[in-house]
């Protein structure tokens, strides 16, 4: 098991690596962020002081290993816009975004459960068909179209929701439904699946043969079985809940990372962009790396993978 563990996070730690060198290449290529910078009456002498002070005269290697060699001792550079740190800025809002991600990620499991394990148990019946409907439209639902119509629908018409903010719980109730749709719809397919794969094997009919009732079939037998892959995508959709949470948070003006990292995008802010990428970065591969140490504890025949 130790050995399995070593591999994966030797894999995770390239993955960082493989992250911060594209986004590093993407912002290089995207131009000099000394634009945003500088007055019209600046001389040519004045730019190019500023653009040596800020080491963007010397070469992209040059800067991108200087980066690196920064940010493995936690120094990820100056925020060009807030003049302070920028490993400061997002610690500063890791909370929220945290914060909107952990409960989209309760109601979309508390809620996918219950619906996955019906329509299996149901199969073919209305509550199943009802069940795919939901999961149908869910994960075709764009997330900023979904995000408008509930700000228009409980914020606009009904005002029974505030649409912008983080503060007590009323003005999270939305940007946690929004962000957890499409994770909800998911999960509902994917537990489903889970279920009727469980439930077809010989041991569930035996079960069944025994005059066992269904429920404690389903609760005793096929549960946990069926468990060991939704492990796995609940750890990935908390991970991609941290990126969904870029347009949630715009739409919501929540206070997270994503609606800083937008900012930061558009005040080519680059020291803030980079390490909010590198440091999301992080925080989705510790989720995979826990996941699978999960999943190697649940199913020991994947730590000879």
């Amino acid at each position: 098991m130790v050995s399995y563990l070593v591999r994966r996070a030797f894999r995770a730690i390239l993955v960082v690596i493989g992250v911060s060198f594209i986004s590093f290449s993407v912002l290089f290529l995207s131009g000099d962020p000394t634009d945003t910078l500088v007055g019209e009456d600046w001389t040519v002498e004045e730019v190019r002081k500023l653009r040596h002070d800020m080491g963007l005269d010397r070469p992209w290697v040059i800067q991108y290993t200087t980066y690196v060699s920064r940010a493995v001792q936690g120094d990820f550079g100056e925020s060009l816009r807030y003049r302070q740190p920028a490993f400061e800025l997002i610690m500063e809002r890791v909370p929220a975004t945290l914060e909107l991600a952990a409960v989209a990620l309760v109601i979309s499991i508390v809620l996918a459960l219950p619906l996955g394990i019906i329509s299996a148990s149901m199969r073919g019946s209305p509550y199943d068909y009802g069940g795919m409907i939901f999961a149908l439209f869910g994960q075709a639902m764009p997330v900023f179209w979904l995000g408008l119509m509930l700000i228009l629908i409980f914020g606009v018409h009904l005002g029974w929701l505030p649409v912008s903010g983080r503060g007590g719980l009323e003005k999270l109730i939305l940007p946690s439904i929004t962000l957890a749709t499409y994770s909800l719809a998911r999960n509902t397919r994917v537990i489903r699946s889970s279920m009727l794969d469980v439930l077809g094997q010989d041991y569930v009919r035996t079960a069944r043969a025994k005059g066992l009732a269904e429920w404690a079939i389903i609760h005793i037998h096929a549960l946990r079985n069926s468990l060991i892959p939704v492990v796995t995508i609940i750890g990935l959709e908390f991970g991609h809940m941290l990126g969904g949470a870029v347009i949630v948070e715009t739409i919501f003006a929540w206070p997270g990372i994503g609606r800083l990292m937008i900012q930061a995008v558009y005040a080519k802010d680059f020291p803030l962009v980079q390490a909010s990428v590198t440091i999301a970065a992080l925080i989705f591969v510790s989720l995979n790396f826990l996941v699978d140490f999960i999943y190697s504890y649940l199913d020991p025949r994947v730590r000879l993978v």
